[in-house]
């Protein structure tokens, strides 16, 4: 296709409300319709079209090509199939399933669709953490021999949201643990998940309040750890035969600011970017048919069989 890419907005809440401009912004796209309960909310997101009261409008909406889900966990799988059976690209917050089997139904209807599903793990697309990825896909680092990750701290028990809700896909795992998943997968390159381990501590909800888990990925051992409270720490450490790569802050969350890795005994430097406008300038990208780096459905689906693993050895051990 050629021109912009026109997107649809499913949901208008906090997460909605802080990437419409990044849309706004993005080069090859366009924020065309939205919709929300109240149609109201819908329009100050500021679509070049229409603001529905329906999520279903916008899936109807002849001028829409893609659609952008910021809806609640447990709400991914029925709207992503939904929106791929309307013939839309789909890009969807993260975890795009509460399960592998979940990401592998939807990576299904994908391809059956001929359509984009992509989750939007829009700390993926900083120029930092390619860089990152990069020297261990080059092999710069050597063999690597371990990965840890860590996201903590953030979310308050005051935030009355579906964090703490077991049935709309709450927890920490699924709501900054996915995060250090990813990133212990990449770190470790393209070696297989051999074996997990995983400890929860648990909210009076029912929801994981932290954790950490153990993964061996190959001849690599993966070290993360996550958490709803706490201290705010993000950080990725990378180590190799050759060489050590280190994300010391706001490893998942750097948006706007200077950002920094170090490599062995240097340190490279990045200049302030937004992440959510480069990702979806690279989607949109994508879906024109231009070759640009996004997050591929084979990695969604490991990082979703990952999480699988470290609930089943949670439990296992509990």
């Amino acid at each position: 296709m050629a021109g912009d890419v026109r997107w649809g907005f499913l949901g208008a809440g906090a997460m909605a409300r802080n990437i419409a401009p990044c849309v706004h912004a993005a080069r090859g796209a366009r924020l065309e319709s939205a919709a929300a309960r109240d149609a109201g909310r819908a329009l100050r997101l500021g679509p070049a079209g229409s603001a529905y009261d329906d999520y279903e409008l916008v899936l109807q909406d002849p001028h829409v090509d893609a659609v952008y889900i910021a809806l609640n966990n447990d709400a991914h799988l029925p709207w992503t199939l939904r929106a791929l059976e309307a013939g839309k690209h789909v890009l969807c917050e993260k975890p795009l399933g509460l399960t592998g089997e979940e990401v592998r139904r939807m990576a299904a209807a994908g391809e059956a669709a001929g359509k984009l599903v992509v989750e939007a793990f829009w700390y993926r697309w900083h120029p930092r953490t390619r860089r990152a990825e990069a020297l261990v896909r080059a092999g710069l680092l050597g063999e690597i021999r371990s990965v840890t990750s860590t996201f903590t701290g953030g979310v308050t028990e005051d935030l009355v949201n579906y964090r703490y809700d077991p049935a709309r896909g709450g927890g920490a795992l699924y709501d900054v643990g996915c995060y250090a998943v990813s990133a212990a997968l990449w770190g470790a390159g393209a070696a297989s998940l051999r074996r997990a381990e995983g400890e929860l501590e648990l909210h009076a909800s029912g929801v994981d309040l932290a954790g950490r888990a153990g993964l061996t990925l190959g001849g690599t051992a993966a070290e993360v750890r996550f958490g709803m409270s706490g201290a705010d720490v993000q950080s990725v450490v990378v180590e190799g035969t050759e060489g050590r790569l280190e994300i010391r802050e706001n490893a998942f969350v750097s948006r706007f600011e200077a950002a920094e890795l170090h490599v062995d005994d240097r340190v490279e430097l990045f200049a302030p970017v937004d992440p959510y406008q480069l990702m979806f300038e690279a989607v949109s990208a994508r879906i024109r048919g231009e070759a640009d780096t996004i997050v591929e459905i084979e990695e969604s689906i490991r990082i979703a069989d990952a999480i699988d693993a470290v609930f089943a050895a949670a439990r296992e051990r509990s």
